[in-house]
């Protein structure tokens, strides 16, 4: 949990101070900026995960789950920061409290009587909830990724008791709701201020992974992780994608910043999904072996009798 509160706190504060007191961007921009590349992709790193067979490690458990704790400081910060404090966000926060009290009681128990079915009722249901938890986020002036988090939290019970959930959900959201948003993202980056504030985007880049390793790595030396997989971890939790790219585009549709300075953080926080991923599974992969397999090879203690 620690590796992934200062995976947040490091970046954020870093990148946040170098906008507001190097470059002379106003506050909230600086926020905005901070937040955007505070993240962990999660996505990136799972699909890394899934796709090496480290989710099987302890390690990789390790990794996922201070990505997780990462993120979650990221859409903590972005719906407190500039959250509009009025009784829309008072009613906002009391029905979503209500919900995530509900659903770990109420969704088992709804997937149980429906059952698998062709008109995929369960996944109607969680679609219902994200979406109409959402929307009173919208309009309470927050961000609708806020209470898609805490539901998921609040429904990892259910979904490990039927893994076939959420691969269905998987399915749609990489397959259909991913590429769209992207698309909308990236058709709001303008190329020339990519190519004008390249060396900016540089060093946002480099702020955040330098922030990151003077974070965790600390953390990394204090649990005597292996070298390799110190680095390993530190260059994973660099990464950034989804989060990252929804804060920017939350401060563009709130006016809190401007295309350009949209332009500037997307790219860096595309930058933060490619560079770290690319050298850790390039130079600095570890071995591993499955936990699975890593218990079958234990010696078994002799029966005391």
């Amino acid at each position: 949990m620690s590796i992934g509160v200062v995976g947040f706190f490091a970046p954020y504060l870093g990148v946040l101070l170098y906008a507001r007191y190097g470059i002379g961007w106003s506050w909230p921009e600086a926020q905005i900026a901070g937040i955007s590349l505070s993240t962990t992709s999660v996505a990136v790193v799972y699909a890394v995960m899934i796709e090496t067979g480290f989710n099987k490690s302890e390690l990789g458990k390790i990794i996922l789950a201070a990505c997780f704790v990462n993120d979650l400081g990221t859409v903590l910060a972005l719906g407190i920061v500039f959250a509009h404090y009025d009784l829309w966000l008072a009613f906002f926060g009391a029905v979503t409290a209500g919900a995530l009290w509900l659903l770990p009681r109420f969704a088992p128990w709804f997937f149980g009587k429906v059952g698998h079915r062709v008109s995929e009722p369960e996944t109607k249901f969680v679609a219902l909830v994200l979406l109409g938890l959402g929307g009173m986020a919208t309009v309470a002036g927050s961000e609708a990724v806020l209470p898609a988090y805490l539901v998921g939290m609040a429904l990892a019970p259910a979904f490990l008791a039927d893994p076939e959930l959420p691969h269905r959900m998987r399915i749609i959201a990489f397959t259909i709701l991913t590429p769209f948003y992207f698309l909308k993202a990236g058709s709001l980056v303008e190329f020339h201020a990519v190519v004008a504030a390249a060396g900016l985007i540089i060093v946002f880049l480099a702020i955040k992974m330098a922030t990151k390793f003077i974070g965790i790595l600390p953390l990394i030396r204090k649990f005597r992780f292996d070298p390799r997989e110190g680095m390993y971890t530190t260059l994973l939790m660099s990464t950034g994608l989804t989060f990252g790219t929804i804060s920017a585009l939350f401060g563009l549709t709130n006016h809190i910043i401007d295309q350009r300075q949209y332009t500037i953080l997307v790219t860096a926080v595309i930058g933060s999904a490619v560079v770290p991923s690319l050298i850790a599974q390039r130079w600095f992969q570890p071995a591993f072996k499955p936990i699975a397999a890593a218990l079958e090879a234990t010696p078994q203690a002799a029966p005391q009798g």
